[in-house]
């Protein structure tokens, strides 16, 4: 999925300044984690970023490849890059997509960018700034914060814990572009946790494309970290990501959680509040036929199992999903039971989306293609279910008092402010409706904690009365 392009901002270059780049990122947060990786080598080696194409000497765009509106987002970004600079480098998924010739995508419609890589290609990405635009001399490493450059607030972050996937559902062509699972060596993750909250981050959201899976690759090896050792796989890093959390009275949100049985074991972790009760599961669909057409790991029996053993083990945990609607072949009746699973399920946030043949896909060639208009339908009849599901959910955190985290107060919040709970992702989720305080005494600060009382719910999201 894309976003809108995140522009770097800074002075605009003049005679004698460090060369400057312009940078746009889109896609989802593994492609922001790339960016900021980009960002901070170009900080590290002196360059500066500008507010404008114009006022740039070069221009990235990190792009997105996934479904056919995240490329053409990118095509047009390049695009405009190209119109208005005319010196761009192309990363990211887009740049590992063939074209319908079979050669690169973006040099078959923008023949004229000066370098393509694919994602995870900051060292690519540095080689080709250096042939255009020759790094600085004597760069201000120090002068780099110790967590990087982060294209977030400062309050909250992602921290991405390996690449690409293992899996080959048939609906995906990620593992084409980001190739197999490599994990990050843990010590080398949590050494970036702790810098990251040191930095001042109060919400670390854990992001790859398979985080049940972190560690598979390397046979959950052995690390080290902080003198003691550490196993390469989910539950260690999750208590570790917890522990540093709270040392600084932080949160860790875990993000694209497959449900493996082993998942089980780190509920208990936020039971104990360590990390936040909150998983992001991307099951796609419920019904085993349908899953099975997929390819996807879990029948959606277990999953259902797997949830409401999940609930008696932490009876607060949310959890959030995305399904395919109109998957080739789906019946009516398959539809229904996803429809029925949802209900049951009680999945606290869900999202869908209409299935779209995404270019190089297996599930193309699957029989039973569905019309356009019914994919559609089934969609818009899918998150009416959802949002009566999050909607009557929501209802009940009317009248209890929540933790949110603040990200909007005007004037410290003398006029309100808008912040999140623990069963709130930024941007994917709803959001806090915070009240103006009663008492004068009551501020509210961007980046920090706040306590209020849950006094109403509107569609997504909540209103509370902070105190």
């Amino acid at each position: 999925m894309s976003s809108a392009p995140d522009t770097a901002a800074a002075t605009p270059n003049t005679p004698g300044d460090a060369p400057t780049i312009g940078f746009v990122s889109l896609g989802c947060p593994k492609a922001l984690t790339d960016s900021e990786l980009i960002l901070t080598q170009l900080s590290a080696e002196g360059y500066k970023t500008a507010k404008t194409y114009q006022g740039a000497d070069l221009v990235i765009v990190n792009t997105c490849g996934f479904i056919d509106d995240a490329v053409q987002e990118s095509l047009d970004a390049i695009g405009e890059a190209l119109a208005e600079n005319g010196k761009v480098i192309v990363t990211g998924c887009l740049g590992a997509r063939e074209g319908a010739d079979g050669g690169n995508m973006v040099r078959e419609v923008h023949p004229k960018v000066l370098a393509v890589t694919g994602p995870h290609a900051t060292q690519e990405v540095m080689d080709a700034v250096h042939q255009h635009v020759p790094k600085p001399h004597d760069p201000f490493v120090d002068l780099v914060p110790a967590a990087g450059i982060k294209l977030t607030p400062k309050h909250y972050a992602y921290l991405k814990i390996s690449e690409g996937c293992n899996h080959r559902c048939t609906f995906c062509i990620i593992p084409s572009m980001r190739g197999d699972l490599v994990s990050r060596p843990v010590g080398d993750v949590l050494n970036e946790a702790r810098a990251l909250f040191e930095g001042g981050v109060k919400e670390l959201l854990v992001v790859s494309q398979d985080t049940s899976a972190y560690g598979v690759d390397v046979k959950y090896r052995t690390g080290f970290w902080n003198g003691a050792p550490v196993k390469t796989r989910m539950l260690d890093l999750a208590a570790k990501l917890g522990e540093l959390a709270r040392e600084h009275g932080a949160w860790a949100r875990m993000h694209y959680v497959y449900p493996y049985p082993h998942v089980d074991e780190v509920i208990p972790l936020m039971a104990e509040g360590l990390v936040l009760p909150y998983l992001d599961v991307p099951f796609q669909h419920a019904h085993p036929d349908v899953l099975k057409r997929m390819k996807r790991p879990a029948s959606g029996e277990k999953n259902l199992e797997r949830i409401l053993r999940w609930r008696e083990l932490c009876p607060e945990i949310v959890i959030r999903s995305t399904f395919i609607a109109g998957f080739p072949g789906e019946t009516e009746e398959e539809f229904q039971y996803l429809l029925d699973f949802l209900r049951e399920a009680q999945i606290d946030r869900a999202g869908c989306f209409a299935y779209s043949p995404v270019d190089g896909a297996t599930a193309n060639a699957l029989p039973g293609a569905l019309p356009d208009d019914v994919r559609e339908e089934r969609r818009a009849r899918f998150m009416a279910v959802a949002e009566q599901v999050s909607i009557e959910r929501l209802r009940r955190r009317v009248g209890a008092t929540m933790q949110v985290l603040v990200d909007s107060a005007p004037a410290l919040g003398r006029r309100g402010g808008v912040g999140r709970t623990y069963a709130d992702a930024p941007e994917i989720d709803g959001t806090v409706r915070i009240l103006p305080p009663a008492k004068a005494s009551v501020q509210l600060k961007v980046g920090e904690f706040a306590k209020v009382r849950i006094v109403g719910a509107e569609g997504h999201d909540l209103v509370g009365e902070p105190f």
